[in-house]
């Protein structure tokens, strides 16, 4: 059964996605959560890192839509089966976050390249940072890992996606790739994958967190189809109302 630690809810501060928004989380600390309990949290919109489990809580903005595809009805777009096929000859294991050299160097690498890109505030991680956020011990907790077997030097880790799995919800947390890998669409690929393993397992939907249409590293996740979205940001005790969404036009591989 789960232990509450601390609730609290952010001072409102600049948002990371929206630059003329305040942001604030509301965010619950939690030892012992079962993969149920965490279930029941996923369904209204939280999502977890390390033993912190978080929703928006801004006062004046709803731009923070959580999104969720069903299983058995998703269909791929083109770019989608495209991307999926380009990466069909990378190797992809199922198994236990951790942390290592590898993990550390694939996520600076990758992390530098966004900064260059995108422009984000540098993120000098820690094995001790990674371990907390990524690899934090937790029932519920999987780690996607891609390899290129075929690479100069022997297998090469191209990409790393951290999950999580309850009964009947599989939640696509975070994912990082080498960038020289980036003409693959790996990014892609592993949503693609998430769902076959998904629907491999008989869970019925797949989790993609917080879609922000007007933020260009949140909005891809409304070219997933069909998906819904929750409506409201519901209490721990009533029920979560998720609605078809609209899905945004695919954009072409390699974006």
């Amino acid at each position: 059964m789960a232990l509450l630690l601390a609730h609290d809810v952010e001072t409102p501060r600049a948002c990371s996605y929206l630059p003329d928004r305040r942001a604030s989380l509301e965010n619950l600390l939690m030892e012992d959560v079962t993969p149920e309990e965490y279930e029941h949290l996923l369904v209204r919109g939280w999502r977890r890192f390390g033993p912190v489990y978080f929703r928006p809580a801004c006062e004046a903005c709803n731009e923070c839509v959580s999104l969720r595809i069903p299983v058995e009805g998703f269909r791929p777009n083109r770019s989608q089966r495209r991307a999926r096929a380009a990466c069909a000859h990378l190797r992809v294991e199922v198994g236990k976050p951790r942390v290592d050299a590898q993990r550390l160097a694939l996520y600076r690498a990758w992390h530098a390249e966004r900064e260059a890109a995108r422009e984000w505030n540098p993120s000098p991680i820690t094995a001790r940072d990674y371990s907390l956020q990524f690899s934090f011990p937790h029932p519920s907790a999987r780690e996607l890992t891609w390899y290129d077997d075929s690479a100069e030097g022997g297998p090469r880790l191209v990409g790393v996606g951290i999950c999580d799995e309850t009964p009947r919800a599989w939640s696509a947390v975070y994912f990082f790739y080498d960038p020289a890998y980036a003409h693959l669409s790996l990014g892609t690929a592993n949503v693609v994958r998430q769902v076959e393993l998904a629907r491999e397992r008989g869970i019925p939907h797949v989790y993609l967190g917080y879609r922000v249409l007007a933020c260009a590293s949140l909005r891809y996740k409304a070219r997933f189809g069909p998906h819904e979205v929750l409506t409201e940001r519901p209490a721990m005790n009533a029920q979560p109302r998720w609605v078809p969404g609209t899905s945004e036009p695919a954009e072409p591989s390699g974006s």
